[in-house]
């Protein structure tokens, strides 16, 4: 079936879905910074607008912050990549359901000319611990978003405080992934990014990939309806439409269909019905 086939006939359950729903409904998701950056929200809103009539607005801050604010009661949806935070979101009845959506991975890059001589490695542990011994330079985003959770994470496996070198070879920028990126390009540091914000990115300058692969640097994302029993503004409704058009055979498609530059940024992988 092809792509125009898919969103015809979710079009059409999503009709019945939608009923009383008024074509002017609004909602707001809390999301990654990843998700907006790489341009996918640019491609999928229009085709959801499109088939439900419902406008989707984004804020795009650090997961941590996304939580934060949907915690607030300031949202609708929730759409991040950081599992276990978004599982106690849930657990503490601020959402509905976490559902795996989509998922891509985390790389190191660096500059060409690698410093610590971690190009190619396949254990993310070890090339930390060379980043470390070496004194090579690191950029940390060191604003509790879902990219910031998962690098400490990889720190503690390979045994290696890195705050303890904070302002040394460890820098911590408290901010996205962009500004991280071009500080870390700025220092000639090493820098842990997910994918699609590195493909997207425009600075590159002399950097590349230098450690990719290891099945630790793996990246989910979920998405949650927020409860409106905790949140009595959230527009319960809308958001499960949202959130089931995006684990539909449309949405999981619309997903898989995004590319820059003819490379596949995400990964859909919602459970089939």
């Amino acid at each position: 079936m092809n792509l125009q086939s898919i969103f015809g006939a979710s079009a059409i359950a999503l009709t019945f879905a939608t009923g009383a729903l008024a074509a002017d409904q609004t909602i707001l998701v809390q999301s990654t910074t990843s998700t907006a950056n790489s341009g996918l929200y640019d491609h999928l809103l229009p085709l959801f607008h499109d088939t439900t009539g419902i406008q989707v607005n984004v804020v795009a801050v650090g997961t941590g912050q996304a939580i934060k604010n949907a915690q607030n009661c300031d949202g609708d949806v929730l759409l991040v990549h950081a599992k276990t935070a978004e599982e106690a979101f849930v657990d503490a009845g601020y959402g509905t359901l976490r559902t795996d959506l989509m998922y891509n991975d985390f790389v190191i890059v660096g500059p060409a000319t690698d410093p610590a001589d971690i190009g190619g490695m396949a254990d993310v542990q070890a090339a930390l611990s060379k980043i470390a011994a070496t004194g090579g330079g690191f950029a940390s985003r060191g604003d509790d978003s879902g990219t910031h959770k998962k690098e400490l994470a990889l720190w503690a496996e390979a045994g290696i405080d890195p705050t303890s070198a904070s302002g040394d070879w460890y820098r911590e920028t408290g901010s996205g992934m962009g500004a991280t990126l071009n500080a870390g390009i700025g220092m000639g540091a090493y820098v842990m990014t997910d994918r699609a914000t590195w493909i997207s990115f425009g600075n590159k300058q002399d950097y590349v990939i230098q450690v990719e692969g290891d099945d630790a640097l793996f990246n989910q994302y979920g998405v949650i309806p927020v409860n409106s029993a905790k949140c009595p503004s959230a527009n319960i409704d809308a958001a499960r439409i949202f959130a089931d058009w995006l684990t539909s055979p449309a949405g999981q498609e619309a997903i898989a269909s995004y590319r820059i530059d003819g490379q596949q940024l995400f990964f859909p992988n919602a459970p089939k019905s």
